[in-house]
């Protein structure tokens, strides 16, 4: 090996279909330990949660049962909720928010459980097992490959006829040792496309995690976002106090629209200037309802989630409500469960 690398000795040369294979050996292993090592990250960004789970795994113990951000982030809500009074509008959202986020978490915690079974371990189990034994072959071929150069060597160093031919016999059987160790070294890497045919299979299983998980979630916030009334746009007023800044909102309608026309952001202003053109003018407006409603008083309208109604503005009206009627029927009406249309 050694006068190899001084150039000092000849060197007997793998076939070029064997030397193809084994450089998609290393290509293959190389791209899926990265794979699998930024998955793991994705799934689990604390590194320290990675290496404790690391550690657990090689002592074959359970790790302790932790909540993921989302559980946490969704008990200090609950908490926060109960503690300035269930009966409070923001003590109540709270805690709506809260349990949105600890079933985020727990569909994240399934994300990476199916994750974990259907995509990391079927890579690992390659990298782990699979080229371990193409690794170990692979250094067979490169010894047997070494014995065969050196016992041409000594045939073409051997001047005695005995000696020739002791050397051609060690040479025929080195040969044939290596000739072995390069069917059985070629017959392991060809087994590399299979490799790459069920790596496929699992990157689809991954797709269909996230796709699950993304869905769920998305349906988790639609169902909070109704809840809370669409996050009412235009809270201008807190306590009889004018805010400088009104908190945004976004219905889901205009949300999808704004996604599939690939703009930036969406600004609440188109809606707030809606509104308070309606309110400033007198002139009335078709409006969709959002949400069912049941009318506190005979002062207020009952809404139907989807009807439209006409809503108009009467001088004096508090901010957060408009006049609606449908057909003969009129009553008060909150904003934050109407969408107005163009």
């Amino acid at each position: 090996f050694t006068e190899e690398k001084l150039g000092q000795a000849e060197k007997t040369e793998l076939d070029a279909h064997l030397e193809n294979l084994l450089s998609k050996a290393e290509c293959t292993k190389l791209w899926t330990e990265k794979i699998m090592k930024q998955t793991e990250v994705l799934l689990q960004p604390n590194p320290n949660a990675r290496i404790e789970e690391f550690v657990y795994e090689k002592l074959d113990r359970k790790a302790p049962s932790r909540m993921n951000n989302p559980e946490l982030l969704g008990q200090y809500m609950v908490d926060a909720g109960n503690e300035f009074g269930p009966g409070t509008a923001y003590g109540n959202a709270l805690i709506k928010c809260g349990e949105t986020q600890k079933r985020i978490g727990t569909a994240d915690r399934e994300l990476i459980q199916t994750s974990a079974i259907n995509f990391l371990t079927p890579l690992r189990n390659f990298i782990e097992g699979d080229y371990k034994t193409i690794t170990k072959e692979r250094k067979l071929l490169q010894n047997k490959r070494l014995d065969l150069d050196a016992a041409k060597t000594r045939l073409k160093k051997a001047k005695v006829a005995e000696a020739r031919a002791a050397s051609e016999q060690e040479v025929r059987i080195t040969q044939s040792e290596f000739d072995r160790q390069a069917e059985i070294t070629r017959l392991l890497l060809e087994g590399i496309s299979s490799t790459h045919a069920h790596h496929l299979r699992c990157l689809n299983d991954f797709v269909e995690a996230q796709m699950t998980y993304y869905a769920q979630c998305y349906q988790y916030m639609l169902d909070l976002q109704k809840q809370l009334g669409s996050f009412p746009s235009t809270f201008l007023s807190n306590n009889n106090q004018s805010s400088s800044t009104p908190v945004q909102s976004v219905s889901t309608p205009s949300l999808l629209a704004s996604a599939s026309a690939s703009l930036p952001s969406v600004s609440n202003s188109v809606v707030t200037s809606g509104i308070s053109e309606l309110k400033s003018s007198s002139g009335n407006r078709k409006a969709r309802v959002l949400y069912d409603y049941d009318a506190a008083n005979s002062s207020e309208l009952s809404l139907l989630a989807d009807e439209v109604i006409t809503v108009y503005s009467i001088p004096g009206m508090d901010s957060d409500w408009l006049m609606g009627e449908r057909g003969n029927q009129k009553g008060k009406v909150p904003i934050t469960y109407l969408e107005l249309l163009n």
